[in-house]
């Protein structure tokens, strides 16, 4: 029996660790061929010196799995290495069909102690990364898809984080890019719909290399009292934060099963998947002259505010930046 992305060509960025890794190795399971990308770099905050290793390594072990796989060395936030990058799929498969945007660092400050360098590192790997690769898979797609005379098959699944959705007190530069990758996704998504691309983002929950400290607390599996664990401790399987809770999902979004799926927001861990509705309008107040007034503002919002339940995610949010301060 074919598999679902067999004669499918695969980019993955950041996939020599973690997240990116699982999603590497389930696509090349799924039957694509997969250019296995990463910097290399040491340090989760983008220090140290780049090596080849994690990609190679990654690309290895999809080879000795009986898959297609290839390395590539490159910074994404590079605008030529993205370029690099694509062309290494085409020129080396023959064509490019998925791109799965993982790639990433963190250097944490709370916003009042962040400098304009830690601010513009990760503005500038997440974001600008995220576009870059996008940029250059939609020009192929669109030449594709104009040689064809009609669709073809592409698929962006770009990575974003909860820490966009319900504030991260001290990641203000990590959740501003997390937000700006949903708003890259909803526009590329309209523009390239026509051509049979569907762009599509995630907001994973995994214990990796980047998340140890926000889920250190959390525990393997569940009712588990915290421990030294690993992924697969006794008696407890599979940990609920495991990177390969991700990849799955991120094989049915590249699949032409997920052809329908488009321009969504989708949340995904330990066996979970939500989907995020659009901003909904959650009151509406008109004035009743010309113009608001600073009274009549202040007479209608005011109450409106003070009856209202706390808010549960800004709460948890205060909590979290108390661990910042």
């Amino acid at each position: 029996m074919a598999q679902p992305l067999e004669g499918l060509t695969a980019i993955v960025t950041g996939a020599g660790r973690g997240l990116g890794r699982a999603e590497a190795l389930e696509l090349a399971r799924l039957g694509a061929s997969v250019v296995v990308n990463d910097y290399g770099q040491p340090g989760r905050d983008g220090s140290g010196e780049a090596s080849a290793a994690p990609a190679e390594d990654v690309a290895a072990e999809i080879r000795a799995a009986g898959g297609r796989a290839v390395a590539h060395l490159g910074d994404v936030a590079d605008h030529e290495d993205a370029r690099a990058l694509v062309r290494l799929a085409v020129e080396t498969y023959g064509r490019l069909d998925i791109l799965v945007n993982n790639a990433g660092i963190l250097r944490d400050r709370m916003v009042f102690s962040m400098t304009e360098d830690e601010w513009d590192s990760v503005i500038r790997v997440h974001l600008k990364g995220h576009f870059n690769t996008t940029h250059f898979a939609a020009a192929h797609w669109r030449e594709r898809a104009k040689a064809a005379g009609g669709p073809v098959h592409g698929r962006i699944i770009n990575t974003s984080s909860e820490a966009f959705l319900a504030g991260s007190a001290g990641q203000p530069n990590y959740a501003a890019a997390k937000g700006g990758i949903v708003g890259l996704t909803t526009s590329t998504a309209l523009a390239l719909g026509k051509y049979g691309v569907t762009t599509n983002a995630i907001c994973p929950r995994a214990r990796t290399r980047m998340t140890e400290d926000v889920f250190a607390g959390f525990p393997a599996h569940p009712g588990a009292a915290e421990s030294g664990e690993g992924r697969e401790g006794e008696g407890g399987g599979l940990d609920v934060l495991a990177p390969e809770h991700v990849a799955p999902l991120v094989g049915y979004l590249a699949s032409p099963a997920a052809a329908r799926v488009n321009g969504q927001l989708l949340v995904v861990h330990g066996g979970m998947v939500a989907i995020a509705e659009r901003p909904r309008i959650a009151a509406k107040f008109d004035t009743g002259k010309d113009l608001f007034s600073f009274e009549e503002l202040d007479e209608l919002l005011t109450p409106y505010y003070a009856q209202r339940p706390p808010d549960e995610t800004f709460a948890a949010a205060e909590v979290l930046a108390l661990k910042h301060d």
